[in-house]
């Protein structure tokens, strides 16, 4: 951890007990007043930049949102790291040494021991993706993955800008075309009745707003447009015309609502126009 006049983080004095390996540990918290966090642009994908303070340098609010088990790489969402069923733990177990190795092939020399930084932050959320696998249909885990893989790929992005030419921007461009496939599978999986979003409380994808569950449909619209597959055209076509209809269907809901945050709305309108003109050129 920094030193204290610089400190951007804090040991939490609860202790929390990892039901997978039974390890204790106490979670690392953010610390955000004072200055330490300069919020900056909002991207497309609905992503909070922040610029660097003169004090405390650049802090990446999400590094420190999943709790990871420092001995087993049990992770989750905070509110959840506990409530894995009994039924899912063994399996847990079993797999133990295949998320270290896989998680390993991305981030060679993280260490969940020592205070997160943006190697160890894209780490915990990547196992994050990886552990909701674990996770009935009750916590609505397709969902919590998507987020998952979204914010992944953020911070890849941020390591990446970092240590360039180590081909980070080439991962954060895979995790989000993960995300693309689970946030459309969430939501066909919501409207058939198979998985239903009620685990589901903060959308984000961010840390700063929670965008709802339109947020998660103006995700899925975005990231098809620009993950989504190529390689088939009327396939493709067909995607777009329903994410088109699927914001078009948030406009009309937008103008006479004041809940929806108004940034969702301008970045929908946008990309109601970015589809308008893939789908008239597809047409030439």
């Amino acid at each position: 951890m920094a030193s204290y006049d610089k400190k951007i983080s804090f040991i939490s004095k609860e202790e929390y007990n990892c039901p997978v390996c039974d390890t204790n540990f106490h979670r690392e918290e953010l610390l955000t007043g004072s200055g330490r966090l300069i919020a900056g642009a909002i991207t497309d994908e609905l992503h909070r930049l922040y610029e660097p303070s003169a004090k405390y340098g650049l802090i990446y609010p999400l590094a420190y949102q999943a709790t990871v088990c420092p001995k087993c790489w049990f992770a989750s969402m905070d509110k959840d790291f506990q409530s894995i069923p009994i039924s899912s733990i063994e399996k847990a177990q079993k797999d133990d040494n295949k998320r270290k190795t896989v998680t390993r092939l991305i981030f060679p020399s993280v260490n969940f021991s020592k205070s997160r930084d943006l190697v160890s932050g894209a780490a915990s959320l990547y196992l994050v993706l990886h552990c909701y696998g674990y996770f009935p249909k009750e916590f609505s885990p397709t969902m919590k993955q998507a987020i998952a893989s979204l914010r992944t790929g953020w911070l890849l992005n941020r390591m990446d800008d970092k240590y360039p030419n180590y081909n980070y921007d080439w991962l954060a461009v895979l995790f989000k075309k993960k995300a693309q496939f689970l946030y459309n599978e969430a939501i066909l999986k919501e409207q058939s009745g198979k998985e239903n979003l009620s685990g589901v409380k903060y959308f984000g994808p961010d840390t700063d707003k929670n965008y709802s569950y339109e947020g998660a449909l103006y995700l899925s619209a975005l990231l098809r447009l620009k993950y989504g597959p190529r390689d088939s055209y009327d396939s493709r076509v067909e995607a777009l015309q329903t994410s088109k209809r699927t914001i078009a269907k948030m406009f009309g809901l937008g103008k006479s609502s004041k809940s929806k945050p108004g940034p969702l709305l301008e970045n929908a309108r946008e990309l109601y126009d970015n589809l308008n003109r893939e789908l008239n050129e597809n047409d030439d």
